[in-house]
């Protein structure tokens, strides 16, 4: 079997490292795997660069500049949209030709147009679109928050200022005449997203599975590394970019001042270690227990060995690629459980998710990993069974095998 993946990047985001360890887990069950991308930063002869350098820079700017008038000037919001209006026609590029199967993955910014997958489509060959996101059942944005206009008709978008029939009601009416014209098979990577799928006015009649992100288990030592804070409860949580508003900076730093005015003795047991990039330094100031700030890493087995507990504060997050890889490394998962955390973390059973997003909640989820006796063999094996290589990547392979019957 030849199987094609198509990303942004083959490693800057989540998405593109879900997509790339994808590609490694097809290979490892004899799948002729490749990935096609117009950002590349590893040096894998599986991945090719799609497009030339300056084509790529010109349709990523030429959408961002459609996104820009439109949204008022508004930089805030700019990345926060997509529309698909531009990008690499790869139809014909060898490695599809080739292929018995197409998998779409994180597509934006340039990268492919929705005429582009309705080429794909048109080819005949089994299309699967991993989500890991909610854009393909919104207009334009990839979350929605609490707006809920994506399950009747978008318009008036709060992330574009405009009024009446604007950029996501032309985009939600394009994805509509592309979902109702091609055979596409939807993956998502949680049942939460799933369900935002299927409360859609897009794709309430979809065909989706959901198939969580794979990660290597086995070259995840679960054993505690000797270097950290000695008798100290460490509780690590990182992301691409730490003080990114979704990622829920703000909370934490809520939850480290409850702790050291209302819970003084968790205050004194407490370490946090923080990793990935920041653009306001400032803010780590704030934060009312001691830390430690590693900046950004390429390898999290030296954060997440020294850690005790793997900490999520995010407002949202289809998957939560941070909880599994701390899990694997025998940290204690704390969660506010914001979409598709829950399907790694049940409540006191393997972890705790704190159902708010108040300080004390996160707080007690925090004292409730101290007091845990989980093993770390426990959490190792936990998603080990769940989300190793070998398990995603055959449920992937019986998706393509049922679309070629």
């Amino acid at each position: 079997m030849k199987v094609v993946l198509i990303n942004r990047s083959d490693w800057l985001g989540g998405a593109a490292k879900a997509s790339f360890r994808l590609m490694n887990a097809l290979q490892q069950q004899g799948v002729d795997a490749r990935m096609l991308v117009v950002d590349r930063h590893s040096d894998s002869p599986q991945v090719a660069v799609v497009g030339t350098k300056w084509g790529n820079r010109y349709r990523f700017l030429a959408e961002r500049l459609g996104i820009f008038l439109h949204n008022g000037l508004n930089r805030d919001t700019l990345f926060q949209i997509d529309t698909a209006t531009h990008g690499v026609d790869v139809s014909r590029h060898p490695w599809v030709l080739q292929a018995d199967a197409i998998i779409l993955n994180w597509i934006n910014q340039g990268t492919m147009s929705l005429r582009n997958v309705q080429r794909l489509a048109d080819t005949g060959k089994p299309l699967l679109w991993t989500m890991h996101d909610m854009w393909n059942c919104t207009g334009v944005c990839h979350i929605a928050y609490d707006c809920t206009r994506y399950q009747g008709h978008c318009s008036a978008c709060p992330l574009t200022g405009k009024t009446g029939d604007d950029l996501s009601t032309r985009t939600q009416r394009r994805k509509a005449a592309l979902y109702d014209r091609a055979n596409i098979h939807f993956v998502a990577v949680s049942h939460w997203l799933a369900d935002c799928c299927r409360n859609s006015a897009l794709m309430n009649n979809a065909p989706i599975t959901v198939v969580g992100n794979p990660l290597d288990i086995h070259t995840c030592n679960c054993t505690k590394s000797s270097e950290g804070e000695g008798k100290k409860f460490v509780v690590a949580m990182g992301a691409a970019r730490l003080d990114d508003h979704v990622k829920g900076l703000d909370l934490l730093i809520e939850t480290t001042q409850h702790i050291a005015t209302e819970r003084p003795q968790l205050a004194q047991r407490l370490h946090l270690l923080l990793y990935g990039n920041i653009r306001d330094h400032a803010l780590l100031d704030r934060l009312a227990v001691p830390h430690t700030y590693t900046g950004y890493v390429d390898n999290v087995s030296q954060i997440y060995r020294q850690a005790d507990a793997v900490l999520s504060a995010s407002h949202y997050e289809s998957f939560g690629y941070t909880l599994i890889e701390g899990m694997a490394h025998g940290c204690i998962p704390v969660t506010t459980g914001e979409g598709g955390q829950v399907d790694i973390v049940r409540h006191r059973h393997n972890g705790y998710v704190t159902g708010n997003r108040s300080p004390q909640a996160l707080a007690d989820g925090i004292e409730w990993a101290m007091k845990s006796t989980l093993t770390r063999q426990q959490l190792h094996e936990d998603v080990l069974t769940r989300f190793d290589t070998p398990i995603i990547a055959q449920r992937y392979i019986n998706i393509i095998q049922s679309l070629t019957k």
